[in-house]
């Protein structure tokens, strides 16, 4: 899709359809980058997001059984 550059005050946009929007998954911030001669616009994602897709809890561990059980049930004199 060819597009023109429109005044914005000092700078310079561009009107984006709505489609495109769509299509990419944009809302209202965006993440702007030069790479090369190229600027790429893309969606602004959540911080962390996607960390724990797939992690599964095992109800069943018992978090504090791998430490060595002591030997006595004497109480400890200081």
């Amino acid at each position: 899709m060819r597009t023109s550059l429109r005044k914005v005050g000092n700078s310079r946009g561009i009107i984006i359809p709505a489609a495109l929007l769509a299509a990419c998954g944009m809302s209202d911030e965006v993440d702007i980058r030069l790479e090369g001669k190229n600027l790429l616009i893309a969606p602004v994602s959540a911080l962390r997001a996607g960390w724990f897709d797939g992690y599964k809890a095992d109800a069943d561990m018992e978090p504090l059984a791998a430490l060595p059980v002591d030997e006595g049930d004497d109480e400890w004199v200081w």
